[in-house]
């Protein structure tokens, strides 16, 4: 099974992991064999990436969590921000009225189920014991902002348990990422959405999101004093170039570093109005090229290592120019993972097995999408 663009994909290709709407209803089943009907169809409801089996890859990669405990976390997240953003706007000029109360019970209990389903993810990945992020999750554009939330609180409970955080400060860190992004309520959706380059003044705004967002949460008792300070420093760097406060160093909250992290690993690697996403790869070398001015030093050189950015049957292009098929991944060392290479003369075709650890003169470049030469098409197909 592999990652592949939309517009990469051949009729005939199989899905290889189920699609949902943005109801959570299921969109294409697993296993449906693609064609030009099918992939329009995807296109349509805001997705630009699937996982597919074809020639090149038929194995498995598992979700960390249940595909039915993320659907419901999503849900929940929508539901919430949802009754959120409605509440918010008939609560304006009712003072201590039964409406009033009637609403914030409401609210209350979209809470209380977030925070129930927050502590079964929390569980479930904790009770795990080892876990390799191997899997990047699908996104649609008209559900990002729960998806994109559900996902970096998975990505940070791997973190958080690899980095030996205690069952409270891993429920603390889940809730918070799931609600990390909730000042976006408060922000101009034409701002958020926008297309083009934000001006200053918008991005001032935009910016606003963090501090709107920590507002609000502290005065909900339900939601813990560690959980409401990451919506507010999520976007605080180690050197002080973040914000809201600049803070630095150990002056940001241990959870805010951790979802600082997660958060632009997901978002880096999810299309975005203004933003096409870029391979898992990529957005590794970033975090570990910002480790120790944006991210914290341990924290990202922890997180590199539990990020799988080739899996097992990922289609790659080398720096030599050859193509291989992943075959073995390398704890702590994702990105030197032992690659079979086509090497293709005048008379034949064979597979080599080549480790990347050892080959120090031999990179990854990239994941190949598009199909290699017919020969080595053929040769793969036989294989």
């Amino acid at each position: 099974m592999r990652l592949i663009p939309v517009n990469c994909i051949k009729e005939g290709s199989t899905l290889a992991q189920a699609l949902y709407d943005k109801d959570g209803r299921i969109l294409l089943h697993k296993g449906v064999e693609l064609n030009d009907g099918l992939l329009k169809k995807v296109e349509d409801s805001g997705i630009s990436m699937i996982y597919i089996n074809d020639e090149y890859s038929s194995n498995e990669i598992e979700d960390i969590i249940e595909p039915k405990v993320r659907i419901a976390a999503i849900n929940a997240l929508r539901e919430t921000f949802t009754s959120f953003e409605r509440n918010n706007q008939q609560l304006k000029g009712k003072t201590n009225s039964l409406k009033e109360r009637q609403l914030l019970k409401q609210r209350d209990d979209y809470f209380h189920n977030l925070n129930s389903l927050t502590k079964n993810i929390v569980d479930e990945i904790s009770s795990a014991k080892s876990v390799l992020v191997s899997l990047v999750d699908i996104k649609s554009m008209d559900n990002y902002t729960y998806e994109h939330s559900v996902n970096v609180a998975v990505l940070s409970l791997v973190l958080g348990t690899e980095l030996r955080l205690s069952k409270n400060d891993l429920y603390d860190l889940a809730i918070g990422a799931m609600l990390h992004d909730i000042g976006k309520a408060f922000i101009p959706k034409d701002i958020l959405l926008k297309k083009d380059p934000l001006t200053d003044e918008e991005y001032a705004i935009a910016k606003e999101h963090t501090t709107r967002g920590y507002s609000y949460l502290k005065e909900l008792y339900s939601i813990p004093g560690p959980a409401r300070i990451i919506a507010l420093q999520h976007h605080e760097k180690v050197d002080g170039t973040g914000y809201p406060g600049g803070l630095t160093g150990n002056k940001i909250s241990k959870l805010a570093k951790i979802i600082a992290i997660t958060d632009t690993y997901d978002a880096m690697t999810s299309d975005k109005p203004y933003k096409k996403a870029v391979a898992p790869q990529e957005a590794i070398e970033y975090i570990m090229g910002s480790a120790g001015t944006h991210f914290d030093f341990e924290m990202a050189q922890t997180f590199v290592r539990k990020v799988v950015p080739y899996p097992v049957g990922t289609l790659v292009r080398l720096s030599n120019g050859d193509y291989g098929v992943v075959e073995k991944v390398v704890p702590n060392f994702p990105l030197r993972p032992t690659v079979k290479v086509i090497r293709q003369t005048a008379v034949s075709i064979k597979m080599v097995e080549i480790d990347l650890l050892k080959e120090t003169n031999l990179v990854i470049e990239g994941i190949q999408y598009e199909t290699p030469d017919l020969s080595v098409q053929t040769y793969l197909k036989k294989k």
